[in-house]
């Protein structure tokens, strides 16, 4: 029989698929246990039926208590962190207006590329990575831009500092600045009170501590930020992301639910199966787990003579450690050596901490003392074996 086709089902495709089996121990994504793999093989489910509607009420529940909120303007974004990161800024900010991105990894200036893109006049606090803001550092940008929104990452997964919050959204409400705080490598994993340390709108992303597969990401706005969003004079760049869609589908304006999108259902499932598990465990068991156990790691590097890059112990990331590249090696060897010997994913820098670090993660199920030991144990043979330089 004569054939239109041009193009030949491809080889690659008439195997099976076959992935190879890693302890992922970077910076996201982590290992997917067992019972949130098996929520993903559930039957699927339209968007608006019933039981799905449930589940998504679940997934809001979950993300407050996560979060530490009562907002009723909470939901799950069908993306990443980067979708929530353009979500935030895409809702709550018109062209021409000013705001404030304190910078201290990739994460900001990513931020501030976004706001940049839709119109905004963006100043930037600046710190080199392994600092983080003080309250002073940030009165004086308020002071001197007079910004709408004030952007900041509490977990900085590319430098490893957990930034505190402590007094930044009484500060930023008293200079008439709403408060926007990334915690996609910090939620469960270190302590976040979204009411308590007045952060207006809060996002974060379903593949670190929550050990969801990518693809979801939580994001809750307060009364001021949701205020903003409906009384804009203009609508959002994105309808993919526009709350007062979004707010509807959620079920979180009061009115009858309406079709916008077909969401990622089975990652819904495995969202829901995520902070069921974090709920189950307890907010401060989780964040005394990722303490306890990052301290563990924290010793035995120093016990091989590796040098952590953030100086300050309180500043450190309880989720994701950066460690100085041992002088005379080439990070791109150790990681490797990992991989290839120990079926171990760790990563190196990124952005301004390129080239400069190894970053190890700890999140959610991976975040073991048995881990622990395996990272260290692995790294400890890399030094041993990875090629050195001579200084």
């Amino acid at each position: 029989m004569y054939s239109l086709l041009s193009v030949k089902p491809p080889s690659s495709l008439l195997v099976p698929l076959h992935v190879p089996q890693r302890l992922l121990l970077g910076p996201g994504p982590t290992d997917v246990p067992p019972r949130i793999r098996i929520a993903g093989a559930q039957p699927m489910l339209s968007p608006l039926n019933p039981d799905m509607t449930r589940i998504m009420d679940d997934i809001k529940k979950g993300i407050q208590y996560a979060f530490q909120t009562q907002n009723p303007l909470t939901i799950a974004l069908s993306g990443s962190g980067h979708c929530a990161m353009e979500a935030a800024l895409f809702n709550v900010v018109e062209k021409g207006e000013v705001v404030l991105i304190a910078v201290k990894g990739i994460w900001g200036e990513r931020a501030a590329d976004i706001a940049e893109r839709i119109g905004a006049e963006v100043h930037l606090l600046s710190k080199p990575p392994g600092e983080a803001f003080t309250l002073k550092d940030v009165e004086k940008g308020l002071a001197e831009h007079k910004p709408t929104l004030l952007f900041i990452t509490h977990g900085e997964s590319s430098s490893g500092v957990v930034q505190p919050l402590d007094g930044f959204g009484e500060l930023c409400h008293r200079y008439n600045c709403l408060l926007l705080v990334d915690s996609v490598a910090s939620l469960g994993g270190a302590p976040l009170y979204m009411d308590k340390q007045g952060i207006d709108i809060l996002y974060s992303g379903s593949q670190k501590v929550l050990n969801a597969p990518p693809g979801t990401a939580p994001i809750s706005f307060s009364e001021a930020a949701t205020k903003k969003i409906f009384s804009r004079k203009t609508k959002p760049p994105s309808l993919y992301v526009d709350m007062s869609w979004l707010s509807n589908y959620w079920g979180c304006d009061g009115k009858p639910r309406m079709y916008h999108h077909t969401g990622p259902i089975t990652n819904f499932f495995t969202l829901r199966e995520g902070l069921a598990m974090l709920a189950e465990q307890g907010l401060e068991n989780s964040w005394n787990m990722h303490r306890e156990n990052t301290l563990r790691l924290h010793k035995g590097l120093e016990v091989l003579g590796l040098k952590l890059f953030v100086k300050d112990p309180a500043l450190r990331l309880p989720t994701v450690t950066t460690v100085s590249v041992p002088e005379g090696y080439e990070w791109r060897d150790i990681i490797t050596y990992l991989m290839k010997n120990h079926s171990i994913e760790i990563t190196g820098g990124l952005g301004p901490s390129s080239g400069k670090v190894l970053r190890i993660g700890l999140m959610g199920y991976n975040s073991t003392k048995n881990n622990v030991d395996r990272v260290l144990d692995a790294l400890r043979d890399a030094l041993k074996h990875c090629p050195r330089s001579k200084m």
